[in-house]
């Protein structure tokens, strides 16, 4: 069986099973053989090429706050947030207790005859001027967060992320292997009965997966995004980072992880049955641990033992 065909999911190659059965990865689909093998490989990976890494993206239960902000556009985004929701809840007070005011000495009881004014000009000008002023002063932050955002710096790295149902397929064009063709490698979700050989913990099933997108710390890392079948999303939340991966388009972002770890994201483009089954996951390392996978993935080895 070619890795394309193990990586199919189980319901297109069993036409009696269930629809409602989820897809889990390509342990549950493909034959024993293959299954032990990416097993044993990746037990394998803590031959050691970097030290164990700090899960600083990760969800946490009852969590309700953003990831910690580790790129500059995150730090951008997440302060810009923090400001316009004290201006918000300002603004909410404010109209809340002229309301109440209106309400309480405005009533018929407290003022039976009422007054016959329709305008008040100074009144007018103020809920017209203000609100502009308002905008005017969130559009002086929001717009440089844009712009940086959009407008990608030299990078020092390219990727190329390619949506596939239901795993990421990640390439390195500028990084040759040994048979000449850009290092590249799918990434697929890791079972349950695999998680402990490769170093996670329970908790971090539907997060952990077999190989992961790694990257040098500090470093400009551009990212070329497209989808081979249908539109998917490639999202990390502690990135700042979330971009369309569309079937015959090439779109592009941009981050700058500014301290290492294990960051997690997920698809969040409904893309069909195994939508759930895509995790991301990526491993900022020093500039010397990423040198050091750089080698063994031209080999075709693209472990890291951080976790």
């Amino acid at each position: 069986m070619s890795e394309k065909a193990a990586k199919q999911p189980h319901m297109e190659r069993e036409l009696n099973m269930s629809l409602m059965t989820p897809l889990r990865g390509l342990s549950s689909l493909a034959p024993k053989s293959l299954v032990l093998a990416g097993v044993t490989s990746v037990m394998l990976a803590h031959s050691a090429t970097a030290e164990a890494l700090q899960q600083i993206g990760v969800p946490v239960p009852d969590g309700t706050g953003f990831q910690p902000a580790s790129t500059p556009v995150a730090v951008e985004a997440q302060g810009l947030e923090n400001m316009v929701m004290w201006i918000i809840g300002v603004i909410t007070v404010f109209v809340c207790a002229l309301l109440l005011y209106v309400i309480v000495r405005f009533n018929a009881k407290a003022n039976p005859t009422p007054a016959k004014f329709t305008h008040n000009t100074p009144i007018e000008v103020a809920w017209t001027l203000i609100p502009i002023l308002v905008l005017v002063f969130i559009g002086s932050f929001s717009l440089p967060a844009l712009f940086d955002q959009m407008e990608i710096p030299q990078a020092d790295l390219t990727v190329k992320v390619t949506g596939n149902q239901w795993f990421w397929s990640y390439a390195y064009p500028d990084i040759a292997a040994a048979d000449g063709s850009p290092v590249g490698f799918d990434s697929v979700l890791l079972e349950k009965k695999d998680l402990a050989a490769a170093g996670y913990k329970d908790t971090d099933y539907l997060l952990a997966v077999d190989n992961a997108l790694v990257v040098p710390v500090n470093k400009v890392v551009k990212v070329e995004m497209t989808g081979a079948d249908v539109i998917h999303a490639w999202a990390v939340p502690a990135f700042a980072v979330m971009h369309s991966a569309v079937p015959g388009r090439l779109g592009e972002t941009w981050f700058k992880a500014t301290q290492e770890g294990i960051y997690f994201g997920q698809c969040t483009t409904l893309c069909g049955q195994g939508h759930a089954y895509m995790p991301i996951e990526v491993k900022v390392v020093s500039q010397e641990a990423y040198d050091k996978w750089v080698e063994q993935a031209k080999g075709g080895n693209y472990q890291l033992a951080s976790n």
